[in-house]
Parts: structure tokens; sequence; C-alpha cells
């Protein structure tokens, strides 16, 4: 997260350095494409059940350079998606065996959302939109707490609402700050089954990126 201050404010620097040497803003325009290159990070709001021990699960928070991928049909309206992949450690808390470590996992998660952009002339441009989200799990590892010796999390599908701003600093480059609360609620399998829960990790997915458009 560190990283993603760092990022955050050296964007805002160039921002007000070529601001003040810019005429007007070009805007968005039909059959824009538009590439982004940044940080992300992924926040989960934790919760759920787990069953036989009881508990509640976690997931931990985590950073992850990013790429996206915009397509504007419209200066209004466009579809965009993301690529990023974050690595998180896995527990349960306030069990019958108290806290319980389950390994780590990674996730990749792209997402496709619509965006609808209210401003597309202004050099402070916002959205609003609504995504479609699939979250691959791989990488299951890590220490676990004794007696757990395998944990699985299944992939998920979910909605993800979406707000962010794009900044004009120059015709084609733009600073991105991005925000997606992702709804996410995988099943987990500990021991081959002998133990279930549900994962509600939700997280929020919190992102600043550099953006070149075509």
């Amino acid at each position: 997260m560190k990283t993603m201050v760092l990022l955050a404010a050296g964007l805002l620097a160039l921002g007000a350095g070529q601001a003040a040497a810019q005429e007007a803003p070009r805007g968005k325009r039909a059959g824009d494409f538009v590439v982004g290159l940044g940080a992300v990070g992924v926040l989960p709001t934790n919760g759920g059940r787990v069953g036989l021990i009881g508990g509640t699960p976690q997931a931990s928070n985590a950073a992850s350079p990013q790429l996206d991928f915009t397509y504007f049909f419209t200066p209004n309206l466009s579809a965009n998606l993301i690529a990023a992949t974050t690595r998180h450690d896995l527990r349960v808390t306030g069990s019958a065996l108290g806290d319980v470590k389950l390994g780590r996992v990674w996730a990749l998660p792209p997402t496709l959302t619509v965006q609808y952009h209210p401003l597309p002339q202004s050099r402070f441009s916002p959205y609003v939109g609504v995504g479609l989200n699939t979250t691959f799990f791989y990488g299951h590892g890590g220490a676990m707490t004794p007696p757990v010796t395998r944990v699985r999390v299944r992939n998920t599908v979910g909605v993800a609402p979406n707000i962010g701003v794009d900044y004009e600093v120059a015709p084609n480059w733009l600073l991105n700050f991005d925000a997606k609360w992702i709804l996410m609620q995988p099943d987990v399998s500990v021991n081959s089954g002998l133990i279930r829960a549900r994962a509600d990790v939700n997280p929020f997915v919190i992102g600043a990126s550099v953006r070149y458009r075509f």
C-alpha cells in the first residue's frame, strides 16, 4: 500500500506540472482505445461462516501492478477490463480451535465493466459503472495450523459497482483513479471437505494508473 501512495503522489505531481502548460482538453471520443498501467490495492471486508469449528474467515490485504484496457463506444459509454493478480494469507478467527492459519492463495480477478462518463469533454472526467467479475484462485500453499493440511478456494462470479475519474494531462495522456467493490463469496474446502466455509471477501479494489489513449 505504501507503493500505491507514492505512485498516487507522483501522478498528482505530474498532472499539476503538465496541466499548467495545456490548452483546452481533447476529451473522449468514440473509438478511443486506452491502455493503463499502475498499481492496485485489494482490501477484503471479510466475513462469512465456517462449519464444524465456527469462526470467521479472513483474507489479508494485498497490492499488485495492474494493467487495464478501455474502449469507448461513444464519448459517454465505455467498456473497461482490468488484469492483475494478488496473493492473500488466509485464516479463521474466533473458532473453537482459536485462530487457525489456512495458508495462502493467489487471486486472479478479471473484471469487465461498463462505464458511463457524464463529462466526456472535461479535463477532469468522472465516471460510474457496473462490472461482471470472475475470480480464479490458484497457487494454494503456505503455513497451516495443524490439523489443517489442505485448503482449496473455489472460483467465484459476482458483480462489481465502480466509480472513478480520468484527468487529462496531455492530449493522449491521462491519470486515473478508480475504485471497485467486488461482491465475492467463494466456498472454501478444508481437508478435502471435512470443514466447509463461505468466505464473504467482498473486497474494495482501489487503483491509480497512467493511461495512454490511442
